[in-house]
């Protein structure tokens, strides 16, 4: 399964997987913004030969045709950076944009990708079918893979493949179960309007900060208390704006918050639930509520055959000890809407590194990748094409 040319040419580019991974980690750009990274993009690809499209108003789909007729696989490398201060400053490629950083890991996925198509390039002619390379802007802001969607990225695709590094797994691990992955991440709004006043006389007023209170008090209990124990679900409220001065009555109260879990029933359930407890906080205290309910990315749930898949390779390629069980996050990623399309996989790859510094969580002013998972990471991607369109002919002949 595993092609060692695929093999060779990912080491021989090692210090340039290195080297793109830190021009971009010190040049960040945040969802939305990912111009210069764009044009990087294409003009590595320019250098290889392999054709692409730009896509609105960043990211990039390129394709690599195969020497032999088959289905054509995806390979998803997302490209954003966050609005984050770097803190880890003695960095030789930290940051050169204050306030922005690549606190998540993109600046990796993207060079590895790149290394990558550059391998897969190099063995297209015994390639049977074709590759689609994503590199996909604003996943942060979870837009940038439905965005892709509609411009085409997952047409005539067969199969779609992603990697995620992950500094909460030892660096060269490979995570990649059946089933879920990441979580549902929706979001939330709640407005309460009362009655302001003299903060002296709260008899003549319908006051909000009361409301508000009582509502983030109580609705812990949807999670507690109607949902079954066995099924996860968080509910988060993680803002909450009431009042305009101390000796004031608030009129208006504005609660947002986050819930994820993995069943959409869950999902449905918690959104007429949290609706229908802003109602009855509201109605018991005299006030008014307007509840905003937005869905963000689905759960990413890996199809079972493509993760055995990744298992095997991983297996394989970097033997038996590099396979991890990282239990599911309620993190969010729009992966998801990718494999809500076409079967797939979203993989793991550990880059946590004490001795290294980089064990630190992904959003955070000192994360920092352990680069030797860029190897595997890389190798990774290019692997499972070579597997799937494999598996794919022979199961053809």
């Amino acid at each position: 399964m595993i092609n060692q040319r695929i093999r060779a040419a990912i080491l021989e580019n090692k210090d340039e997987l290195i080297e793109i991974r830190r021009k971009l980690h010190s040049e960040p750009e945040v969802s939305w913004e990912e111009f210069k990274t764009t044009d990087f993009v294409c003009q590595y690809l320019d250098n290889l030969g392999i054709t692409y499209r730009k896509t609105n108003p960043t990211g990039v789909i390129a394709e690599i045709k195969g020497g032999k007729p088959g289905e054509t696989v995806a390979l998803r490398g997302d490209m954003d950076a966050l609005s984050v201060q770097q803190l880890n400053k003695d960095l030789t490629y930290a940051s050169k944009i204050d306030g922005k950083m690549h606190a998540c890991g993109h600046d990796a996925h993207t060079a590895m990708l790149l290394v990558a198509a550059k391998a897969l390039n190099e063995i297209k002619a015994d390639l049977q079918g074709n590759v689609r390379l994503l590199f996909q802007p604003a996943e942060e802001v979870a837009e940038g893979a439905k965005a892709f969607v509609e411009q085409g990225a997952m047409d005539g695709v067969a199969n779609v493949f992603g990697i995620h590094i992950w500094s909460q797994m030892p660096t060269n691990t490979v995570s990649c179960s059946p089933g879920p992955s990441f979580a549902i991440a929706d979001r939330f709004v709640v407005t309460f309007t009362g009655k302001g006043g003299h903060g002296a006389m709260p008899h003549d007023c319908v006051d909000t900060a009361v409301v508000a209170s009582s509502f983030v008090m109580n609705v812990q209990s949807v999670v507690s208390r109607t949902i079954d124990p066995q099924k996860s679900a968080v509910l988060t409220v993680g803002k909450m704006e009431v009042g305009t001065r101390f000796n004031v009555i608030a009129e208006n109260a504005t609660i947002e918050g986050t819930i994820r879990c993995f069943d959409s029933t869950v999902q449905d359930h918690i959104e007429t639930q949290l609706k229908n407890y802003a109602e009855n906080t509201a109605s018991l205290y005299g006030a008014s509520t307007k509840v905003e309910y937005i869905r963000g990315t689905p759960a990413v749930i890996n199809e079972e055959s493509s993760a055995k898949l990744v298992q095997n390779i991983t297996s394989e390629a970097f033997g038996a000890e590099s396979l991890y069980h990282e239990k599911p996050t309620m993190g969010g990623e729009d992966f998801s809407v990718y494999l809500e399309n076409k079967p797939g996989a979203f993989a793991l790859v550990g880059c946590g590194n004490p001795d290294k510094d980089t064990q630190w969580s992904h959003h955070h002013g000192n994360f920092n990748i352990d680069e030797d998972a860029l190897i595997t990471g890389a190798e990774l991607y290019a692997q499972y094409v070579w597997g799937f369109l494999n598996q794919k002919a022979a199961f053809v002949r």
